[in-house]
């Protein structure tokens, strides 16, 4: 078992979290991290899972003389020019103009499919209006025609029973002159 707590000591130095974020930050101080907390650390093996090894990782309290060891200072300052801030605030002032310039230009665009839609809107309109007018002029064509058609057929039959008629009338004349 003291293997395996030597090991993981180990990748704790390789894998140390801590020890990747203070090597990004001070990458002059990379030297061993993990070896400053090692007498901190108290690492327990736990009984073998299925899953793996499991330990229990235990912090001692720190001491009051650790405390000087490990304060870690932040990074010093480096001196900003005029130019650089100069620099700075341009570059700051054109993403504010390209950033403008893209919400306008997508706002163009808006407008232009809304433009877009609403000519489509008119012109389907327009379609159905003149379609729909198209269809009531040619039922009202057809309606006069059938209109003029059954004023035909009545005229005719009408015309039919007036000569029927005078027809009737000349035959009651013949038969009253032949039989008087």
């Amino acid at each position: 078992m003291e293997k395996t707590a030597i090991a993981y000591k180990e990748k704790m130095k390789e894998m140390s979290v801590f020890s990747l974020l203070c090597s990004c930050l001070y990458p002059e101080s990379r030297k061993n991290i993990m070896g400053d907390f090692e007498e901190e650390l108290d690492i327990k093996p736990l009984n073998k899972r299925a899953s793996g090894q499991a330990f229990e990782v235990i912090l001692k309290p720190p001491s009051p003389v650790s405390d000087v060891a490990h304060c870690i200072s932040s990074p010093p300052k480096r001196d900003i020019s005029l130019e650089d801030i100069q620099k700075k605030l341009e570059a700051a002032e054109d993403r504010r103009r390209s950033q403008e310039a893209q919400i306008l230009r997508i706002l163009a665009e808006k407008r232009e499919h809304e433009r877009d839609v609403l000519l489509k809107a008119m012109e389907e309109n327009s379609n159905f209006s003149r379609m729909a007018e198209e269809k009531l002029q040619m039922k009202m064509d057809q309606i006069e025609e059938n209109r003029q058609a059954y004023l035909a057929a009545m005229m005719e039959r009408l015309q039919e029973r007036e000569r029927h008629a005078q027809v009737v009338r000349r035959n009651k004349e013949l038969r009253e002159e032949l039989l008087p």
